[in-house]
C-alpha cells in the first residue's frame, strides 16, 4: 500500500522526494496506463497550485489524453498546436509563464496561466508528453523543470 509522504525542504529537496515516491509506485509495474495514472494524482496531490496533471500519448498522427487529474480535457491534440504539440515536435521541454501569450495555445482550462510540458522519449520514438498546468502566472521554474523531467525520464525507465 502507498501511503503519500508530506514533501519538506526546499524546492529541489521536495522534487527528490516526489521521485523516490514516484519510483516506489512504479516499481515492479511496466504499464504506462497505471504508471501515468498514479504519477499524474501523486503529482497533482504533490505539488501546490495546480490546476491539472497528466499525460498525452501520442498515437502515430497527434496526441490523445491519458490519464490525468483536473478538469476535463481536450482529447485530442494535433502536433503543430499548442505547448503539448510543440513539446512533442521539437522533443524539448516547454515551460510556459503566460500560455495565454503563446501562439497556438489550446485553452482546454481557462483557469490555466502557466504551463510545463516534457516530452516521453524511448530509444528515439515519441511516447507522449507528461503536461502539468497551474493557474498561477510564472509557477514553474528551472527547479520545477529539472524535477519534471526527472519523473517523465522514471516514467519512462519503467516501461522497461
Amino acid at each position: 500500500m502507498f501511503a503519500a509522504t508530506p514533501l519538506t525542504g526546499n524546492k529541489p529537496e521536495q522534487y527528490s522526494q516526489l521521485l523516490e515516491q514516484a519510483r516506489g509506485l512504479m516499481s515492479g509495474e511496466r504499464d504506462r496506463i497505471a504508471n501515468a495514472a498514479n504519477l499524474a494524482a501523486l503529482l497533482y496531490h504533490g505539488l501546490p497550485d495546480l490546476n491539472w496533471a497528466g499525460f498525452y500519448f501520442f498515437d502515430g498522427t497527434e496526441l490523445v489524453v491519458g490519464p490525468f487529474q483536473g478538469l476535463p480535457a481536450c482529447v485530442r491534440i494535433p502536433m503543430d498546436r499548442g505547448v503539448c504539440g510543440a513539446a512533442a515536435r521539437e522533443r524539448t521541454t516547454q515551460r510556459v509563464d503566460d500560455v495565454h501569450a503563446f501562439p497556438g495555445h489550446i485553452a482546454c482550462d481557462a483557469a490555466s496561466r502557466s504551463e510545463i510540458v516534457v516530452p516521453l522519449v524511448r530509444g528515439g520514438a515519441l511516447i507522449g508528453v507528461l503536461d502539468i498546468d497551474s493557474p498561477l502566472p510564472s509557477r514553474f521554474d528551472a527547479d520545477d523543470q529539472r524535477g519534471v523531467e526527472a519523473i517523465a525520464a522514471a516514467f519512462v525507465e519503467a516501461m522497461g
